[in-house]
């Protein structure tokens, strides 16, 4: 770890970066009974904390590398900060984006004076793309995190909070992709101050770090999620896999909704939008202090980056209240008789209801989708889920219910009695010009689409639901379409909320 120290007391990131403060967060340190410091990497002039690698990287390059120009494959942060790095020091930066980035981190791009070549329609593919790009025209590959002057760069940060705050620190927590971050800063801070816990934290549907500590060895994810975009990484670098095999305590998964609540924990201390991944750390500092029940203790989070569409607002305003265990999303089953919605409406009480959706399907039975505010979390929660089957209420508890989350909660509206051999899928797809026709065109070629929901939120893959009557003999060849259609699915057809709601 020595020589890791060296490279970050002389890194060169101050050309471009600059010491960004160590807030306390007043609201949130006042809920968790702990100090709670928050390291704004959201206020460099990129909004991330990335121009620190690219810039030391760069700056490092000899005069007859700086000639051939470098390049990077990137859908964001990474990209805008080998773009700054390279207009600062004159040098052509050619950055390969997929084709699903937002018109808004391609434009910042080239607004830092990056050429942008849009290929494919993942960070994969443009990876291949620009690594293939580099050796024909012999330029230098700017990796985002498997790189040791990039990850020095990035260990700047530690160096800062620890000259920031000389006294006790009980943990730092740090938000983890491709590892680069958390490398560089646990090199250092377990260097000089090896009591201080470093804690990573990921997304659970992203969970490479994660994964590979427990395996003792890389692994490579099939699948990663893509709300926390800036994280999703199917496979940690070898490098900072290296180090945080010696460096690293712990790494906390957290939920989407958990990173919503967090979002909003962090606009209420600092009237500042995390991006999803950049509220990683805070979301995992509420749940290590919630598992571990310490108090007055100092920890640290860094705020990673605030490059948010402003379209996905409205997606974490809806989730931050269920992340903080503050709303219950309930499908009750009430009898179709007159008074039956006043009686329910006052077990429910004074308690606020979020929304209500419910329509006429059934002579004896009605379906309700309810939200309801809680006060006090999970015991409130149970106790009203009690409540209402003591008086005869069938309730399912649909707050973890992602498809219930994402799609239902907009589709009540009765049954469909002769759909019949329907079965449910949820799909992701590159949301780019044409998509969601190609998908739509694909999928009807051969069975009838009975169901279909879809509802832009704003990020780089769109989400939708679909129901398709397929005849039992016909499953095998469904499946096989499945797999050749290209798009990441999972089937919903015995999910409860489809049961009550939909089928």
């Amino acid at each position: 770890m020595e020589q890791y120290i060296k490279q970050i007391l002389n890194s060169r990131v101050y050309d471009v970066a600059r010491e960004t403060p160590l807030e306390q967060a007043t609201s949130l340190s006042e809920r968790l009974g702990n100090r709670i410091l928050l390291k704004r990497e959201d206020l460099q002039q990129v909004f991330s904390f990335k121009l620190r690698g690219a810039y030391n990287r760069i700056s490092a390059l000899s005069e007859e590398e700086r000639g051939r120009g470098v390049i990077a494959a990137s859908a964001g942060n990474h990209a805008q900060g080998v773009a700054l790095a390279g207009r600062k020091l004159g040098i052509r930066s050619l950055i390969v984006m997929p084709k699903t980035t937002p018109d808004i981190k391609v434009n910042s791009v080239s607004n830092l004076g990056g050429e942008i070549v849009l290929h494919g329609s993942s960070y994969d593919d443009s990876y291949r793309h620009a690594t293939q790009l580099a050796a024909e025209r012999k330029m230098t590959f700017i990796h985002p995190y498997d790189d040791r002057l990039v990850i020095a760069g990035q260990g700047t940060v530690a160096m800062e909070i620890l000259r920031q705050h000389s006294a006790e620190l009980h943990a730092l927590f740090i938000p983890v992709g491709g590892g680069g971050l958390i490398a560089g800063m646990a090199a250092y801070i377990k260097s000089l101050r090896p009591e201080i816990r470093v804690i990573g934290v990921e997304p659970d549907d992203a969970p490479s770090m994660h994964h590979a500590l427990r395996a003792g060895e890389r692994v490579s994810l099939e699948h990663v999620g893509i709300f926390a975009d800036g994280v999703a990484v199917r496979r940690v670098g070898k490098e900072p896999f290296r180090i945080a095999q010696r460096c690293v305590d712990e790494v906390i998964l957290v939920s989407t909704d958990e990173i919503c609540a967090a979002i909003k924990d962090i606009f209420d201390d600092t009237r500042s939008i995390a991006e999803p991944a950049g509220a990683l750390a805070v979301a995992g500092v509420k749940k290590y202090v919630q598992r571990e029940g310490v108090k007055g203790l100092n920890m640290a989070a860094v705020l990673s980056g605030a490059n948010m569409n402003f379209d996905r607002l409205r997606h974490v305003a809806e989730r931050a209240e269920l992340g903080e265990r503050r709303e219950v999303l309930l499908g009750v089953t009430i009898p179709e008789r007159p008074g039956s919605f006043r009686q329910f409406c006052g077990i429910i009480g004074l308690r606020a209801i979020t929304e209500f959706n419910y329509r006429y399907s059934d002579p004896d039975a009605a379906h309700v989708f309810v939200g309801v505010q809680m006060q006090s979390g999970e015991d409130e929660k149970s106790e009203l889920m009690t409540r209402l089957r003591d008086a005869g209420y069938p309730v399912v508890d649909m707050s973890d219910n992602e498809m219930a989350k994402m799609h239902v909660r907009y589709m009540v509206g009765g049954h469909a009695e002769r759909a019949e051999n329907e079965v449910l899928y949820r799909f992701e797809f590159p949301e780019r010009p044409g998509a969601l026709l190609r998908f739509l065109t694909r999928m009807g070629q051969n069975w009838n689409i009975s169901l279909f929901h879809y509802r832009n939120h704003g990020a780089d893959y769109g989400r939708i639901l679909v129901g398709i009557q397929v005849p039992s003999l016909e499953r095998g060849a469904f499946a096989d379409f499945l797999d050749e259609l290209g798009y990441n699915y999972r089937e919903e057809t015995s999910n409860p909320a489809y049961r009550l709601f939909l089928k």
